[in-house]
């Protein structure tokens, strides 16, 4: 992918959001459809789980990715959901 070299916006919460989870998440144990907010993600938009062993091994192995997020929040989600409605 593209330029990895910006950290993830504290904040946004789009991969929290935008794409599906076909894993068991605590609180959600059948995962999460695309577009809903995971249960973990708090009311600042961030993990409760972050560093966490429970934490799904697909958040766990995402990273920041301009090409993925974009240059901000609402740019990430189109993105996101973008790149969840393709595949």
């Amino acid at each position: 992918m593209g330029d990895k070299s910006m950290a993830c916006r504290i904040g946004c919460g789009a991969c929290c959001i935008a794409p599906s989870i076909t894993t068991p998440i605590p609180g959600m144990k059948d995962g999460k459809p695309a577009g809903v907010r995971c249960v973990q993600l708090d009311e600042n938009n961030l993990c409760r789980l972050f560093g966490h062993p429970d934490r799904p091994a697909v958040c766990h192995a995402f990273e920041f990715d301009i090409e993925v997020c974009g240059t901000e929040r609402d740019e990430a989600l189109a993105l996101i959901t973008w790149l969840e409605d393709s595949t």
